[in-house]
């Protein structure tokens, strides 16, 4: 047999190993995304209402706050708006995933086991895991930023429709398009710098912890490359992923979501810096945790089925164990 008859015969995930991780990823991403979703809907109403610039800029006078914790906001859209709209925007959201986890996955991978050269069965320094983590997730986020832009403008389309704003958006494609008519490429990345910093801290939190939980688990403890173990590392890196993200989080969901000028810049906030400064000035630093709640309660059962999926449809195809 040739060289390349050889190669024909092997499987897909020896022939195309990053490809065939990017797409295992992805399709755990999705899976993840969809039973997840309305609590990343409530998450970005509650970080949205209450905002400072925007009282001072005199369009939320006389309103007053309308939810009062995950559970109210999530109850109140049902009633307000529908069930169905606990998933608006959940197209575009599983658009960013398919491109943000596969690509932090994949790079990931390649940068603990060839660039920073993890050897099989040893402990992996933790500085090396966080390298890693914040690199991937910036890179990832990086790709899939304007899929995001798309995603936190379309879920606070019901909100503008209670209080009688016309909708901006028909649907995801027209969006992207009205985005890029009136920004162009760069309207596409609104807000990518805060969201690319959010995306880092939350990696740092998420793969890092798994990757390190589920090692030491393996090489400290009598538990085996189970189900047990990814859920034991999984809990641990939803939690660390939300107590360091949702600061990052809240920037990012108001710089994207605030009103812009013809030539794209915001009318607002001038930077992510900008925006975290007016935030903590005008409501406290407490208010930088707006949402944490639903965060941690979305991202803990999200890394759950996420990674349980991913090892086992990983497991599935062949590939080895993350």
């Amino acid at each position: 047999m040739s060289p390349a008859e050889e190669e024909r015969s092997l499987p897909l995930p020896e022939r195309w190993p990053r490809a065939s991780k990017f797409a295992l990823s992805a399709c755990a991403a999705a899976v993840a995304e969809l039973v997840t979703f309305p609590l990343d809907l409530t998450k970005t109403r509650l970080q949205i209402q209450g905002e400072a610039a925007v009282r001072r800029d005199g369009a939320a006078a006389g309103q007053t706050v309308p939810y009062r914790g995950m559970l109210r906001t999530a109850a109140g859209i049902a009633q307000e708006e529908g069930v169905w709209k606990l998933w608006q925007g959940a197209t575009p959201a599983i658009y960013r995933h398919i491109v943000y986890s596969g690509v932090r996955m994949v790079t990931y991978e390649h940068l603990r086991d060839s660039v920073l050269g993890r050897a099989q069965g040893e402990s992996f320094p933790l500085w090396k895991a966080v390298v890693g983590g914040m690199s991937a997730g910036a890179i990832g986020q990086f790709f899939a930023s304007p899929t995001d832009l798309v995603k936190v403008q379309m879920q606070m389309e019901g909100k503008r429709k209670l209080e009688g704003k016309p909708l901006r958006f028909r649907g995801v494609h027209h969006a992207f398009l009205k985005i890029l008519s009136e920004g162009g490429i760069r309207g596409l990345w609104a807000g990518w710098v805060p969201n690319v910093q959010r995306a880092a801290l939350v990696n740092m939190g998420d793969l890092t912890t798994y990757d390190s939980v589920k090692h030491f688990l393996l090489l400290n403890t009598p538990l085996v490359d189970n189900s047990v173990t990814h859920s034991v590392s999984s809990a641990c890196s939803g939690l660390v992923a939300a107590v360091l993200g949702t600061p990052a989080d809240v920037v990012k969901t108001r710089i994207m979501n605030q009103p812009r000028d013809k030539q794209g810049r915001g009318l607002l906030y001038k930077s992510s810096m900008d925006c975290l400064i007016q935030t903590v000035q005008g409501e406290g630093f407490m208010s930088l945790y707006k949402g944490f709640i639903p965060t941690w309660m979305r991202m803990a059962p999200w890394s759950l089925v996420f990674w349980l999926t991913y090892e086992q449809i990983r497991r599935m195809c062949g590939v080895s164990s993350f």
